[in-house]
């Protein structure tokens, strides 16, 4: 392959060396020898950051349909998602944190879809028409689990999904940490099942205007990081699979930076 000017986004010698064993182990697509792995990489992390359609990458990348390839194949096979929680884990203990977590935040974020979208609903209290991203994050906000839903889910309805299913995946969990819009009996009931305490931080009613909430902050921060992939300023993705994959994406570029 002739050597191309490099963008922004692509992988270091270091970054590439933390999650080339995980690519290199999806032997279903095409030779290797044609199309470099990291090739394919840095151009699904291209769409990630820039937003751009699939059918829209630079010609000096690999063909669109052939980078699509991999980046369903790996969604559907849990690739990114493997890459994603070994990167948490090493950044955990970079920061001086056990690899696997005793606390967290919960929250979600609503945002608007395309038209293409397999499913979406309307948030009457943010007024969006779409979906809703709800995130479950450690104290430093990196991500523990995503969870999509269509935007007139209620976060307490949320709850009986997510609790569970972080139980599962995480035993050390002991206590998470939410607004109050996850409140009510049902929300208790699913809490003490799953072994976990759940807390929530009130807004003072002397509070105008924006104010840091305690804890809470951390998941709204990890929103924000989010937002600065362009592919997630909005939810393009005709399906979930897709914005989830694509918000472990985010979070993978986030913390290669930080390990390499």
């Amino acid at each position: 392959m002739p050597p191309r000017k490099p963008y922004p986004t692509d992988l270091t010698d270091e970054q590439w060396a933390l999650i080339e064993p995980f690519v290199r182990a999806s032997h279903c697509g095409p030779q290797e020898q044609l199309h470099p792995r990291r090739e394919v990489v840095n151009a699904i992390l291209y769409v990630t950051h820039t937003g751009v359609q699939w059918r829209y990458m630079p010609h000096d990348l690999p063909d669109w349909q052939l980078v699509y390839h991999y980046f369903d194949l790996w969604k559907k096979n849990g690739t990114l998602k493997q890459v994603h929680d070994t990167l948490r884990k090493r950044a955990r203990q970079k920061a001086g944190h056990e690899e696997e977590p005793t606390a967290s935040i919960l929250d979600s974020q609503s945002v608007r879809t395309t038209e293409e979208a397999e499913t979406k609903g309307y948030d009457a209290g943010k007024k969006v028409k779409g979906r809703k991203r709800h995130l479950l994050v450690d104290t430093l906000g990196l991500v523990l689990l995503v969870w999509m839903s269509t935007a007139d889910v209620q976060d307490r309805d949320a709850v009986q999904a997510v609790l569970p299913l972080a139980a599962r995946e995480y035993p050390t969990l002991q206590k998470t940490w939410a607004d109050g819009a996850y409140q009510g009996q049902q929300v208790e009931k699913v809490a003490n099942e799953s072994g976990i305490t759940l807390e929530v931080v009130k807004r003072s009613d002397k509070d105008k205007g924006f104010v840091v909430q305690a804890k809470r902050w951390i998941v709204e921060r990890t929103f924000g990081w989010l937002n600065r992939e362009r592919r997630l300023s909005k939810d393009y993705e005709r399906k979930e699979e897709s914005s989830e994959a694509f918000i472990h994406l985010g979070m993978i570029r986030l913390m290669l930076r930080r390990l390499a």
